[in-house]
């Protein structure tokens, strides 16, 4: 691979229609003002924590297997935590997103093989995330799927608006329906009263997880639903909308601040991952119905077993507020993706259709081919396919911010460095036994 030294300024600005458009305030503004300044960025990464495809991969899970799973969540949050930490790093350092460092550092044949692999991530997360959406317009409005996937296309008008009033809308239509998420399963949980001992018991890891080629078919698709590639290169860009000092001090705290805000973000993923998970283990678990896989079973199965009528409802509101969510958020990282390994600059509405299209088209033919039956097989699979992609978003990025050439003062510490090639040697090792092993889960 030949290498050049990553410029410390992109040749064009990440997204150039938000660069720089949230102002921080100066060196008296107190620690909330300044925290409520750079929040935000963290919350758009963390809603591909948290899409239609962790939903099909956690109510698997939980059926099938109870709490057991519940570690594994954990784990691929707290590895996700560092991982986004590492990509804002990297942006408020550099002035570069992850693909415009990739672009600068490989050489022509390794950039467009990284381009094209992070592409199909795109596409398997949009899968997943417009499916999603169209189960909960039919489960909400008797929307058949075609045209539910479909419909999903107005996504694109709804972040063109929202950009031209500014970053900051975008940001906030985000955060409201992560409330609405997260309402929604609080009063799910209040519902289904999972026993504390047994989700303190699972939040342990077991060694079966990965002896069990069943059970850790669906780990990976947790880790690979929950560690989403596309947001590492999301985050490094969107933190660059944020106009803070370019001074070593002013790096240093947007880089604290940008650290506080994606790790609080990200715990409020992990508990919708694990409500969902925790869900399935008491209602569908407990009770023997252990093979409840398909988002649409859960939702006509919630309301007899728990005994309350809007129990269904609220599970295909928080569902369609998870997909409209996550749409935005892989649109944004599709023209991020595009604009830094190729460099193509496009009109912001075409760029938008462009990526919008790659997912709708296979999504259309699969609610065509396959209607409702086996949409939670092709969900999980979605999420196989993103973790496989992983590693080769996750050593450059480690490689990158550990690299003292490129990022000076700010290069990852010694324990930091460590905790993050054992991350990637964690993904990749768990890749590898999954390939060992599907051939006979298939079988």
């Amino acid at each position: 691979m030949n290498k050049a030294e990553v410029s410390p300024r992109p040749i064009a600005a990440s997204l150039p229609e938000s660069f720089q458009t949230v102002p921080i305030p100066g060196r008296g503004a107190g620690f909330w003002r300044k925290m409520g300044a750079f929040a935000g960025p963290g919350y758009l990464v963390a809603v591909g924590y948290m899409d239609p495809g962790n939903w099909a991969t956690d109510l698997a899970g939980g059926s099938a297997f109870g709490y057991t799973l519940l570690s594994v969540i954990l784990l691929s949050n707290i590895m996700a935590m560092v991982l986004q930490a590492l990509s804002a790093k990297l942006g408020i350092v550099t002035g570069l997103d992850l693909a415009q460092a990739c672009r600068a550092h490989y050489s022509p044949p390794v950039r467009i093989a990284l381009w094209l692999l992070c592409e199909l991530a795109i596409i398997a997360c949009d899968l997943a995330e417009v499916l999603g959406t169209a189960i909960a317009l039919q489960l909400l409005f008797g929307i058949p799927l075609v045209w539910g996937v479909i419909l999903t296309a107005l996504d694109v008008l709804i972040i063109l608006l929202l950009q031209q009033r500014g970053f900051r809308w975008l940001e906030a239509f985000v955060i409201a329906l992560l409330i609405i998420i997260g309402g929604c399963f609080a009063v799910e949980l209040a519902l289904a009263q999972p026993s504390i001992a047994a989700i303190a018991g699972g939040l342990v890891p077991r060694p079966e997880i990965v002896s069990n080629p069943a059970m850790l078919y669906i780990a990976i698709g947790i880790i690979g639903a929950t560690v989403m590639p596309h947001n590492l290169y999301l985050h490094s860009s969107i933190v660059q909308t944020r106009r803070f000092d370019q001074n070593p001090e002013g790096k240093r705290e947007a880089i604290r601040f940008a650290t506080l805000d994606s790790s609080i973000a990200l715990s409020l993923a992990l508990f919708i991952n694990a409500a969902i998970l925790i869900l399935a283990a008491a209602t569908f678990h407990q009770a023997g119905r252990t093979e409840v896989a398909e988002i649409q079973d859960a939702y006509h199965l919630l309301t007899p077993m728990l005994g309350l009528g809007m129990a269904s409802t609220l599970f295909a509101v928080a569902l369609l507020a998870s997909g409209q969510n996550s749409t935005i958020t892989a649109t944004l990282a599709g023209q991020i993706v595009m604009e830094g390994f190729l460099n193509i600059r496009l009109p912001a509405w075409l760029r938008r259709l462009v990526t919008r299209v790659l997912a709708i088209i296979p999504a259309v033919a699969v609610a065509a081919a396959y209607g409702e039956a086996g949409t939670a097989k092709l969900l999980v699979l979605s999420q196989v396919v993103l973790s496989f992609q992983l590693p080769f978003a996750v050593v450059p990025l480690v490689k990158f911010t550990s690299d003292r050439g490129k990022m000076g003062e700010f290069v990852n510490s010694t324990l930091l460095k460590v905790a993050a090639w054992v991350i990637s040697t964690v993904i990749i090792a768990l890749n590898l036994k999954l390939l060992a092993d599907v051939s006979g889960l298939f079988g």
